[in-house]
């Protein structure tokens, strides 16, 4: 059994494309939703907000990879190109047999798809369709793509399992590394925004309406007045390495991650279950060799869902008790599915290093249906050895990271 280390992040976000950015957001509590004036032509559509990444130049991506390159794979190669300068590995060492890579997106290149699909069906037939149009939409596009632009000849495990599809790539990294089969991996996640996102969780009832005039306020993570989520883009980026590999090359090492597990419900496609959600944090904790009581900060899923974010806090209080400190990022970024798992990972890495615990955003009052917990109300500047990230997806899929200080 090997150690994996955290060597290298980079993430692009509603809040943010870097550490600075990101911790004076989270200290203003400012968030990254606003009024989407791009889908003011779309009928039938009740949430019109989105939380959104205000970058549109990835010009510094040569052409020859940008081509077949979706906008999420853009934003994903430019998370994962931050995250490998950090670590400092060299071009040789990313193209090292032993170097592997893992990302995922829940609908990979999204707007290339919607655009192909009406092009096809407006003009019956496929005669004006870009070769290169599926390489930019198929589901494995950003493991696919940053495999090539980053020169990877190891394990390329892709995944897409909608709000876990980041989290799963962080995982399937770590256990590469942890036996044997890799020394390096690069792992991720990331996802497009499309107004068809907001269109299916609508005729879901699963989005937040009733704010498109107050965008700011839409996201509420276990406050009693939440809606529903707000779909949002983005996505993040580590370098995970073998602790002797890393230590050798005299690496910076940023956290270590010494717990990970999945799982599945196995009893419903949408509805969340409090014993599966429960079991995949005892089994992390379990292969972490850690008590509840080692885990200074919870970084929870709650994507604002009136029943989800309920069962979740009971999971976690059969778990934890009421003294763990908890909070959800998703009140400032919306939710940002394919990526959530990476960036919230990020935060978790950020709360462990810099002390700094994110509060709740829009948490007014807590909904007395969710357990009692210690959801943190203001930020708090609290020293943790040990964070926990946890994610949900649809399918009754399951996963919980746990990230150390060395």
């Amino acid at each position: 059994m090997r150690r994996v280390v955290i060597t290298g992040t980079g993430f692009y976000s509603p809040i943010g494309d870097n550490m600075a950015d990101l911790r004076s957001s989270l200290e203003q509590m400012k968030s990254g939703i606003r009024f989407m004036n791009e889908w003011s032509g779309v009928n039938g559509l009740d949430a019109r907000i989105a939380g959104v990444v205000p970058v549109s130049d990835f010009s510094e991506i040569p052409r020859a990879y940008r081509r077949t390159m979706d906008r999420v794979a853009m934003m994903c190669a430019l998370s994962l190109k931050r995250a490998v300068a950090q670590s400092g590995l060299d071009v040789s060492q990313i193209s090292a047999h032993k170097t592997g890579i893992s990302f995922g997106s829940a609908m990979g290149g999204l707007e290339t798809l919607f655009e192909y699909a009406e092009d096809v069906s407006h003009n019956s037939g496929f005669g004006r369709q870009n070769a290169t149009a599926f390489l930019r939409f198929m589901s494995h596009t950003v493991a696919a793509n940053l495999a090539v632009m980053f020169g990877v000849i190891g394990r390329n495990i892709p995944t897409s399992s909608a709000c876990t599809a980041s989290s799963q790539a962080i995982g399937a990294g770590y256990e590469s590394i942890k036996y044997g089969m890799s020394d390096v991996m690069l792992v991720g996640g990331g996802e497009g925004l499309h107004y068809v996102e907001a269109g299916i969780f609508d005729s879901m009832g699963a989005t937040a309406i009733g704010f498109n005039d107050n965008a700011q306020s839409a996201s509420r993570p276990f406050d009693i007045s939440r809606s529903g989520l707000i779909v949002s883009e983005g996505s993040g980026a580590l370098v995970l390495e073998e602790y002797e590999y890393a230590k050798a090359r005299g690496a910076v090492i940023l956290g270590e991650i010494v717990g990970y597990a999945t799982g599945c419900d196995g009893s419903h496609i949408t509805l969340p279950s409090e014993r599966g959600m429960e079991q995949v944090m005892r089994d992390a904790l379990a292969d972490a060799k850690l008590n509840p009581e080692d885990i200074g900060y919870i970084n929870a899923h709650a994507t604002a869902t009136p029943k989800g974010d309920i069962f979740e806090s009971i999971a976690v209080h059969h778990v934890f008790g009421h003294n763990t400190p908890i909070s959800s990022i998703k009140g400032y970024t919306g939710h940002m599915f394919g990526g959530g798992g990476a960036f919230e990972s990020i935060v978790s890495l950020m709360a462990l290093n810099e002390s700094f615990l994110p509060a709740n955003k829009n948490l007014e009052t807590i909904d007395p249906a969710c357990a009692p917990l210690d959801y943190i109300r203001s930020h708090r500047e609290t020293k943790v050895k040990a964070v926990m990230n946890n994610n949900f997806a649809f399918g009754g899929i399951n996963t919980s990271i746990i990230i150390k200080k060395i």
